[in-house]
């Protein structure tokens, strides 16, 4: 098979449903010839349902990215479909009630916050290592633009800003390795964890006439380009670097 991702072997995480960026990511991936084993937690059989309407139906491997177990048998349970990984999807985010609410949040919250969303990074790209060793390959995850400060997001923007460090100073670190480490801040979706975002609607709903180049709510695919393209060889010297797919947004002023 032809495409960009030719030949690649590739871990995509943060499948839920159809609407999520991360099954857009393996959709695309596949369509660009790489063979896609997909991890996930707590709702396996609902993920292994949504799998199954890949183009290529994908193999489903159990992961929570804060049990030190998980992380430590994961190259072993990839190792039961592919004989190595040239790419890593991060597409994991997850905030308590109580992260949404800045002056009042508890620690337990924030720290949840950050652990599943941030740090995460570090250690699903740690435990991948074994996997990409010796020829190297691309990490890339999926943020929501940290540089400013958003209506009802809180502490979750905190945990955004921290995951967009932590991208940094893997890319720092594992560019010796010959692993390349970015990000795509994508426009908002509505997806199902867009769901749990109190005030989404506020924040999204003027997001197309905001954005010079049109942004369309449900249609995660130009984030999930975004992802391949960086999972490609097309960006052999691009490192710590965020692309912003959100039709423009970003850099409007108003």
């Amino acid at each position: 098979m032809s495409g960009v991702l030719a030949g690649k072997r590739v871990l995509v995480t943060g499948v839920l449903t159809e609407a999520s960026i991360a099954f857009h990511a393996a959709r695309v991936a596949q369509l660009e010839g790489a063979e896609v084993v997909l991890t996930g937690f707590g709702r396996l059989s609902l993920i292994e349902r949504t799998a199954a309407l890949l183009p290529k139906p994908a193999p489903v491997v159990e992961l929570d990215v804060t049990d030190p177990a998980h992380l430590d048998g994961l190259a072993d349970r990839v190792r039961e479909h592919l004989d190595g990984l040239d790419g890593v999807v991060h597409s994991i985010a997850y905030g308590p009630p109580g992260a949404f609410h800045f002056l009042d949040g508890a620690w337990e919250d924030v720290s949840t916050a950050v652990h599943v969303s941030a740090y995460s990074l570090k250690s699903l790209t740690t435990a991948c290592l074994p996997l990409m060793e010796p020829r190297g390959g691309s990490v890339v995850g999926v943020t929501f633009d940290a540089t400013v400060a958003w209506p009802k997001y809180d502490w979750m923007g905190v945990a955004k800003a921290a995951l967009e460090s932590t991208s940094r100073y893997l890319a720092r670190d594992l560019g010796p390795r010959g692993v390349r480490c970015n990000l795509v801040a994508a426009g908002p979706l509505r997806s199902m964890a867009a769901k749990s975002i109190p005030g989404f609607s506020e924040l999204a709903d003027d997001w197309h006439t905001r954005a010079p180049a049109g942004w369309d709510l449900a249609d995660p695919e130009p984030a999930a380009r975004g992802i391949v393209a960086l999972l490609s060889d097309f960006f052999p010297r691009t490192t710590g670097e965020i692309v912003h797919v959100d039709g423009g947004a970003h850099m409007m002023g108003a």
